[in-house]
């Protein structure tokens, strides 16, 4: 089979010829049909992150070895089961959950193994979707899709509305709440459907670009927008909510630059959900925290139960995921260098 690899950070990704696996036990061969392009994968290419202080967050000391497969957003069909292998049949549509732990931790044991001590995430720690088949630990890690969804789109419901889908949970919004989402990327206009539907909160949509704001308002249903590059966000808020402030914020960029500002525009009770990893440090007002009672969250993923639910809002139409481009094995580098770029709107996919 083919696959796009990292063979050594911030090089070319190298499509190489490698050996088919062969499903024992429990695993499950995939056919790959679609895998997401996410931004955790930019990270995986570069080989780290930025730390406080400038500090160099390498991905090789958080257990990741190259070269690596990447793609962790996987949909497609069943090639292939293992003797021990059960519910499914070749053929059958399948959406992957890539966020597998080693089973013994306490996350585990109570179902949220994208909080493992020691995950096995795929496309991460092990071989994912950056290729013609993927293989599965396990049958449990499979959700079966109806025929007549999108793969493309179904494939961002195990990470980008998975990772929102968490988030808006964390947030925990209530009926006319107003809710800042920062990054109106495939995460954040996910995040603004799963809010405006699942919670009723007023939705404040920020970015930097004026299409991707364009899109908030029509794809994701943004009551309202900020441009953060051409206006001064914290007064824009202070105005769009009465001078009260935001009820919650939900980070997708998570920079020094976007957290400072969003502590300055909470109400009070208010809370901060940190969701993505471009990283960096931020001050507090430690006096603030208790008097002004704010929450401070990291949001990481979602549990196999929350990707249930979600495939299940799909089905139903009352979440549509937005698939903007398409990518060819050959062009994974492509595809990671135009998501770091911001020049992709939406989700992008990659088809082997």
């Amino acid at each position: 089979m083919k696959a796009a690899r990292i063979v050594k950070p911030k090089e070319s990704l190298q499509v190489q010829e490698l050996e088919t696996p062969k499903p024992k036990g429990s695993q499950v061969l995939v056919k790959v049909h679609s895998s997401g392009v996410c931004h955790s994968d930019i990270h995986l290419w570069e080989g780290g992150y930025e730390g406080p202080h400038g500090l160099f967050l390498k991905t090789t000391d958080r257990g990741v070895k190259y070269p690596l497969t990447p793609g962790h957003e996987i949909a497609g069909t069943i090639d292939s089961l293992g003797e021990q292998a059960e519910a499914f049949s070749k053929n059958d549509k399948v959406l992957v959950y890539p966020w597998i732990g080693e089973g013994l931790c306490p996350a585990c044991r109570v179902g949220d193994e994208n909080l493992c001590d020691k995950p096995r995430s795929l496309g991460v720690y092990a071989e994912g979707g950056y290729a013609e088949y993927v293989l599965v630990p396990s049958y449990k890690y499979l959700v079966k899709i109806d025929e007549g969804m999108d793969m493309d789109a179904a494939a961002t419901l195990s990470c980008s509305a998975l990772t929102a889908y968490g988030a808006v949970k964390n947030a925990n919004l209530k009926p006319d709440d107003n809710v800042v989402i920062v990054g109106a990327g495939g995460l954040g206009l996910m995040a603004m459907q799963l809010a405006k539907a699942v919670t009723g909160a007023r939705i404040i949509a920020m970015d930097i670009g004026d299409d991707k704001l364009k899109a908030a308002k029509e794809d994701g249903g943004a009551d309202d927008v900020v441009n953060s590059k051409k206006e001064d966000p914290v007064k824009a808020i202070m105005e769009l909510t009465d001078k009260l402030g935001a009820d919650a914020v939900i980070d997708f960029v998570n920079a020094s630059k976007t957290v400072e500002a969003d502590m300055q525009f909470l109400r009070r009770r208010a809370s901060v959900v940190l969701v993505g990893l471009f990283g960096g440090e931020l001050k507090l007002s430690l006096v603030s925290m208790p008097t002004r009672a704010y929450r401070l969250i990291g949001s990481y993923t979602g549990s196999l139960n929350d990707m249930v639910e979600l495939v299940s809002l799909a089905k139903r139409g009352v979440i549509k995921p937005v698939v903007s481009e398409r990518f060819k094995l050959n062009q994974a580098t492509e595809a990671l260098s135009k998501l770091k770029d911001g020049k992709i709107a939406g989700r992008g996919v990659i088809n082997p």
